[in-house]
């Protein structure tokens, strides 16, 4: 596969995910699947990772990278080789912006699931909304979780759905890691690189 058409089907994996992550985080505003007040969503959520950087920043680099193989930037005043190894080389600005996005929602992710949720919960024999673990031991220990008792359910709800954003921001990370590579190897030895010529070589080598 040349490198454009691998670009496209990085683009096209992108997409899904950045949906996953935006519709992870506007569920992350309903804890517990609970319409609660605006101070008793945890703080992490408001920062939008899901959102802002693992969806609507990953929009624009999938956009290109599904584009790329079709992009001959004009053919480059003429020359459509060189036309398609600047649109290759441009993709790596957006791989870049890809990253530092899913970055973002990976660390905010990292930092929600260590933290723990806001939720309603004893503190010096009254109830508050507060964030009552103190270490990341409750992701160990289960038990811990009948701390929260309001709203039902908010720490599964809250580790369960950042843990996708997390896992959803890896993938992105790796795929866009990928492009940055993908895209160096297009711009110096142009769309297909020699790949396709390899291949029928590869071919005919068989055949015969």
């Amino acid at each position: 596969m040349c490198s454009g058409g691998f670009a496209k089907c990085l683009g096209i994996t992108l997409i899904p995910l950045a949906v996953v992550c935006v519709l992870c985080n506007i569920l992350l505003f309903f804890p517990g699947g609970k319409v609660v007040e605006s101070d008793h969503i945890t703080d992490e959520v408001w920062y939008s990772g899901g959102i802002f950087g693992s969806g609507v920043l990953m929009i624009f680099p999938a956009l290109v990278f599904l584009g790329l193989k079709n992009n001959d930037c004009c053919g480059c005043c003429g020359n459509e080789s060189c036309g398609r190894r600047f649109a290759m080389l441009s993709s790596i600005l957006f791989a870049t912006v890809g990253l530092v996005g899913a970055g973002y929602s990976v660390i905010v992710s990292a930092v929600a699931i260590d933290h723990g949720p806001k939720c309603l919960a004893l503190e010096d024999g009254k109830s508050v909304w507060t964030y009552p673990f103190n270490t990341n031991g409750y992701l160990t220990d289960s038990t811990m979780w009948s701390k929260c008792t309001e709203p039902v359910g908010v720490v599964s709800w809250h580790l369960a759905l950042f843990s996708v954003i997390l896992i959803m921001g890896l993938i992105q990370i790796a795929l866009c890691a990928v492009q940055v590579i993908n895209g160096l190897l297009g711009a110096l030895c142009g769309d297909c690189c020699g790949c396709c010529g390899g291949v029928s070589m590869f071919s005919y080598a068989l055949d015969s």
